[in-house]
């Protein structure tokens, strides 16, 4: 807890570890109310370190009973412990250091280190929980081969588990037993794990490419094995795709994943054992949706791929998180989008982008992919840092091409392999494997804000010549008022009357392949370039940023007409999505202009004929139809009015409203035919083949909610027939928002009663609970906190309700009274000691009280309160006190 200002750590101050640490050995003692690690560490004096001085290691909560320098205890006043570690004066060159300590993972209610969920042990050490299990360098650069030994009570905890391989099991005296795990690979700290519980085990086979037998097992409670078959599947294809696409093999003879439901994380991708949250790996249709199941699917690749761009080449320090979680998270996106459809994933992925990543550029917490700095670093396990990060990777990619990027990777693998390095390693593996010149695209890493490209165009008739202009700019950010021009890959195409046309710049000679060519990147470097395209037969409509190939905003001055060309006729799933998206932005533009001046707003033409089209039985992809068919969300439409100088968030939801129910209206019987045309499937499965037809359904069933009885019925139909909880959501969502309140809480008491048993599934009743549309939700959620379903102590159930009312519910969170931010600024008080990480993360809406001028101030006066507490943890006390610094301006 903060007694003064904490202060800041930065890039420029790293020094390499005075020590390494060749090998650990741990030996856990694991009982009811306490544990005792008893830790014997070989520490070398670090060549690559020119510090002298007494040797520092990091220890937090640690109640120390034992320490031995070469097996002799060290001599009074030679060393001192505090609340943030052990330090040893005049360490020998290279010594064998022992310790042992007693913690209390009952009280760890921060869920970082050692902890207990429901009786059983796990850890969380990513970024420094280690440090909360035993004195260590808890920092990434110091990797060391680990040794574990755990002991426990048979009948509580009969699965013991750690990194690497079992190597020997002893039942011992009093109804204890003992278990050695040896992992062979080199980790830092925070891939450290160990979980202890009685849980049920599921286990498969998967034989690598080089012919060796890998063991698989989940582990989970009795109660969810019949939930593990998909994420099983999901690690069996992960593992053969890194073989074929990266030419990574898996490295040791067994892969464990357990699932907790007490987790701060989504995963955590520990060597050979990783811990999953139960909401990322446990799935089935009763108790999952479409959108788990390819979830579900996603982080079990995410984790497993892990395992070389993390685990056996690792970041570093923590500002070279990216290096890791950008690469990983592309390497992701990829593999779902080879399982999937690769139009839905850019498009799902350039939503997170635009709608939450760009208003983090354009906030007070503003960082650069490679942040300079931070106080806490779990502030930074962010959209920048992961997704920002994923498309500077996906850039290096579009550059290099398939190829290239795959010699870059090759090299990366087998030069860092085992090491801890940076992502200028990272771009520099990737020049050299291609002779390309990298230099300046590594000012993404460093270069905080979303860039602005603003394009104009010429048309010479006479010439069949068309010019386009792109000027870049980035906005200032906080500490970087002056910003570079950046290497932005520009992917786009020429749309003409009949599709889309040939493409030949000016200057450049025609061969037989360009002859066909439809697709082109420009790469732009500077300020501003223009680029001439020749021999076209008639003036074009640009179809910009295809395949959404850089993480931009862009601006270019098209017409209604324009729009729906691009929307109907684009050979790139992006952009017709795109265009769709930017002309019911139009739409609504206009629908507020009209209610703000009290005049009745009418239905653009253009935009109900588009929207017919996409309900049409000959469109394509019922997936793609039904992203294209929904309207921009809330948060999209404030980030938008907000990067134009500020938005009103309710007449924004007025607009929406209004737009929906006039679709729904206009498109009535287009609606009720494409339902009438996707019925449930006999058998459900969470296959492309279904999830389409089901998500355009449930899209129109939203649609027909506003129709009264019409979508009523309908929903109260599909509610009482389905057989999957993604049917049974949509449905529930229609009664609870258009029902009367009778049967609102009949269906609400109802779903929960049958489903009260089903941990994930009530966190889905929270959440729906949380973002329903109605008068009285801040109460509502207020109630809810005392519901017997709801726990403060789960981040699930909190990111459920609390993170879910504060970053979805938009109209009703921003409502005028302050409420709402009254509510989310109790909740963040109480948890702040519990568990500050959770609490910092919940606060990320109040933050962004610049793009609301009207809520400004009672956004501005409630992180004010908050930031008045005394016993403010680092983790708050640093969103809170850069929320309120005074913006960046530009030079």
């Amino acid at each position: 807890m903060r007694d003064a200002q904490p202060r800041s750590i930065r890039l420029a101050d790293y020094r390499p570890p005075m020590y390494l640490v060749p090998r650990t050995a741990l030996h856990f003692e694991l009982y009811e109310s306490f544990t005792l690690v008893h830790a014997t560490l070989q520490l070398v004096r670090n060549a690559a370190s020119d510090e002298r001085g007494p040797l520092r290691l990091d220890g937090e909560g640690l109640e120390l009973r034992e320490i031995l320098i070469d097996g002799e205890a060290p001599a009074e006043g030679s060393w001192r412990c505090d609340e943030q570690g052990l330090e040893i004066d005049s360490p020998p060159e290279a010594f064998e250091l022992s310790t042992t300590v007693r913690i209390d993972p009952r009280a760890n209610t921060a869920l970082e280190g050692l902890y207990l969920s429901r009786g059983m042990f796990c850890t969380q050490c990513e970024a420094e929980g280690f440090r909360r299990i035993s004195y260590f360098p808890d920092r990434p650069d110091v990797m060391s081969v680990f040794t574990v030994t755990i002991d426990a009570e048979l009948s509580r905890y009969p699965v013991l588990l750690s990194n690497g391989n079992r190597t020997a099991h002893a039942e011992l005296v009093d109804g204890r037993h003992r278990v050695v795990w040896e992992d062979p690979f080199p980790k830092p700290s925070y891939l450290f794990a160990l979980v202890a519980g009685h849980l049920a085990c599921v286990e498969d086979r998967f034989r690598t490419c080089g012919g060796r037998d890998v063991t698989l097992r989940l582990f989970v409670e009795d109660k969810d094995v019949a939930k593990c078959d998909h994420a099983m599947k999901s690690l069996k294809r992960s593992m053969r795709w890194d073989e074929e696409r990266y030419g990574r093999e898996y490295d040791l003879d067994v892969f464990n994943i357990v699932a907790v439901d007490d987790f701060n994380m989504g995963a955590m991708e520990n060597k050979s054992l990783n811990i999953f949250n139960t909401s990322c790996v446990l799935a089935c249709p009763a108790t999952t949706t479409d959108a788990g199941f390819q979830r579900v699917e996603a982080i079990v690749a995410h984790e497993y791929f892990h395992n070389w761009s993390g685990n056996r080449v690792t970041c570093r320090d923590w500002f070279q998180l990216s290096l890791k979680e950008g690469f990983t998270v592309f390497r992701d996106a990829e593999f779902s989008a080879d399982m999937g459809s690769r139009d839905l994933k850019r498009i799902e992925d350039a939503t997170l982008l635009r709608t939450a990543q760009f208003a983090e550029d354009a906030g007070p917490l503003a960082h650069p992919v490679r942040p300079d700095s931070y106080i806490e670093i779990n502030n930074f396990y962010t959209l920048t840092v992961y997704e920002k990060g994923a498309e500077v990777v996906r850039m290096l990619h579009t550059l290099l091409g398939e190829d290239g990027f795959r010699a870059g990777s090759d090299l990366y693998f087998e030069r860092h392999d085992g090491q801890a390095v940076t992502c200028d390693d990272f771009v520099a593996a990737m020049a050299e494997a291609t002779g390309t010149d990298l230099s300046a695209f590594k000012r993404w890493y460093g270069q905080a804000g979303t860039p602005e490209l603003t394009v104009t165009d010429h048309w010479d008739d006479a010439a069949g010549a068309y010019t386009l202009t792109v000027r870049q700019h980035t906005p200032p950010t906080p500490g970087q008022p002056e910003k570079a021009p950046l290497v932005v890959p520009l992917a786009l195409g020429l749309l003409g009357d009949a599709g889309n046309l040939r493409l030949t710049l000016a200057g450049e000679a025609v061969d037989g392949e360009q002859a066909d060519n439809t697709h082109r990147v420009l790469i732009l470097e500077e300020a501003e370039q223009s680029f001439t395209f020749t021999d076209l037969p008639e003036r074009p409509v640009p179809a910009l940023l295809r395949g959404f190939s850089a993480p931009v905003r862009l601006a270019y001055p098209y017409t209604r007409e324009q729009l729906r060309a691009l929307m109907t006729r684009d050979d790139d799933g992006f952009v017709r999505w795109d265009a769709g998206q930017q002309l019911m932005v139009a739409a609504l533009d206009d629908v507020q202009a009209a209610l703000a001046a009290g005049e009745a707003p009418t239905l653009d033409p253009l935009l109900a004929e588009a929207c017919q089209a996409l309900l049409d039985p000959a469109a394509p992809d019922p997936a793609v139809a039904a992203a294209m068919l929904a309207l921009p969300g809330e948060s999209t439409l404030v980030e938008l009015a907000a990067h134009a100088g500020g938005a009103d968030i309710d007449a924004i939801h007025a607009s929406r409203e209004w737009l929906r129910a006039a679709l729904a209206e206009t498109l009535e019987d287009a609606l009720l035919d494409c339902v009438r045309r996707h019925p449930p499937a006999a058998a459900y499965a969470p296959a492309g083949e279904q999830i389409g037809p089901r998500s355009l359904r449930n899209t129109c069933l939203a649609y027909l909610a506003t129709r009264g009885e019409t979508g009523l019925a309908l929903a109260r139909s599909q509610f009482a027939a389905a057989d999957n909880l993604t049917d049974r959501l949509a449905a529930l969502r229609v009664i609870a928002e258009a029902g009367d309140d009778t049967a609102r809480e009949e269906a609400l008491e109802g779903f929960l009663a049958d489903w009260q048993h089903e941990t994930l599934v009530v966190n889905h009743w929270l959440q729906l609970q949380a973002t329903l549309d109605l008068p009285d939700e801040v109460e509502r959620v207020t109630a809810l906190l005392a519901h017997p379903a709801f726990e403060l102590g789960n981040p699930n159930r909190v990111r459920a309700l609390i993170g879910a009312f504060a970053g979805a519910n938009l109209v009703h969170f921003h409502r005028a009274d302050g409420a709402g931010y009254r509510l989310l600024g109790g909740v963040v008080e109480t948890l702040n000691e519990r568990n500050p990480q959770i609490a910092a993360r919940l606060l990320a809406p109040l933050t962004k009280w610049r793009a609301l001028p009207a809520r400004a101030d009672a956004m501005r006066a409630e992180l004010s309160r908050l930031a008045a507490l005394t016993a403010l943890s680092p983790d708050v006390y640093e969103v809170v006190s850069k929320s309120l610094e005074a913006p960046a301006q530009a030079g």
